[in-house]
C-alpha cells in the first residue's frame, strides 16, 4: 500500500523544493542534538533534518496524504485522537523497552540508531509514543512523525523519513483474557481484530485511490501475534485519473 501511495504522489513530489533553514536554527539544532556525550553519533547533517515538520505542511506530499488519511479515520465509527507533534527525542525505555524489544536487538545498536546520550535517542519509529498515549488513557489514536535510522542513502533509503500508525484497543470481553501465543492465534478475539484491521485498511485504500482491487497475504512478523501485508492493485492507476 505504501508503495502505491509513493507512486501516486511522485508527480507532486517533483514540484516540491527542499527548504533551507536559517543559520541560527541550524546552530540551535546542533547544540541540542550533538551533545558531546560519548555515545552521541548525531551528525550536523542529521541534526539539521530534525524539526522540518514536512508532514504538517498542507501543500507538501506528506501533508496531503496525512490529511487524507486523517479525514478517512475521522469518518469511522471509532473516534481516533490525532497526534503529530511529539518530540522526536525519546528514551530507550519508550523506543525499545516498552515495546518488548530485547536488549540484543540490532535496532538498539549505534550502527542503526542515532543516540544523543546512552538513554536518549532520535525515535526510530512512531511506536515510541504508544506507551505514553496508552497510559494517558487514549484507546484509539493516530500518530505521525519524522523518524530516524542510520541507513545508507540510496534510491530507496534515507536516514530521515516519516511514519504514520494507528492504535485501537478492544474491550477484554470481546477479545478474551490472558492466554498463550498459540491460544491467541486460534482464538475468536484474534480473528475479530484481524477482520477489523482488514476492513479498516481496505476502506482506507478505497478512500485514497477509489474503488480498487486488493489482495491480502498473511505473514508472521517477529514479535507480533499476527501481521498482514496489503498488496494494492488499482485499475485505472491513480496517475491515469488526473
Amino acid at each position: 500500500m505504501l508503495l502505491a501511495v509513493a507512486r501516486a504522489l511522485r508527480p507532486v513530489a517533483r514540484s516540491v523544493r527542499t527548504q533551507v533553514r536559517p543559520r541560527s536554527t541550524v546552530a540551535e539544532a546542533e547544540s541540542r542534538f550533538i551533545t558531546g556525550h560519548p555515545d552521541c553519533n548525531v551528525t550536523p547533517y542529521i541534526a539539521n533534518l530534525v524539526g522540518r515538520d514536512l508532514h504538517k505542511k498542507s501543500a507538501h506530499p506528506l501533508g496531503i496524504i496525512k490529511d487524507r488519511i486523517e479525514a478517512y479515520f475521522a469518518g469511522l465509527e471509532t473516534s481516533y485522537d490525532v497526534f503529530d507533534g511529539e518530540d522526536p527525542v525519546v528514551t530507550t525505555t519508550q523506543c525499545f523497552d516498552d515495546l518488548n524489544i530485547p536488549p540484543e536487538h540490532p535496532g538498539r545498536s549505534k550502527s542503526d540508531t542515532y543516540y544523543l546520550t546512552d538513554t536518549e535517542l532520535l525515535r526510530t519509529h512512531t511506536s515510541a509514543h504508544q506507551s505514553q498515549h496508552l497510559r494517558q488513557g487514549h484507546e484509539a489514536f493516530l500518530c505521525t512523525g519524522d523518524v530516524y535510522r542510520r541507513d545508507e542513502i540510496d534510491a530507496s533509503h534515507f536516514p530521515a523519513f516519516h511514519q504514520m500508525e494507528g492504535v485501537k484497543l478492544f474491550p477484554p470481553a470481546d477479545v478474551g483474557g490472558a492466554m498463550t501465543r498459540e491460544e491467541w492465534l486460534a482464538s475468536p478475539g484474534c480473528e475479530l481484530i484481524a477482520k477489523d484491521l482488514k476492513k479498516t485498511l481496505e476502506g482506507l485504500c478505497d478512500h485514497l485511490f477509489g474503488d480498487c482491487e486488493k489482495r491480502w497475504i498473511d505473514e508472521c512478523a517477529a514479535g507480533a501475534a499476527r501481521a498482514h501485508a496489503c498488496l494494492l492493485y488499482t485499475s485505472p492507476s491513480p496517475r491515469d485519473r488526473t
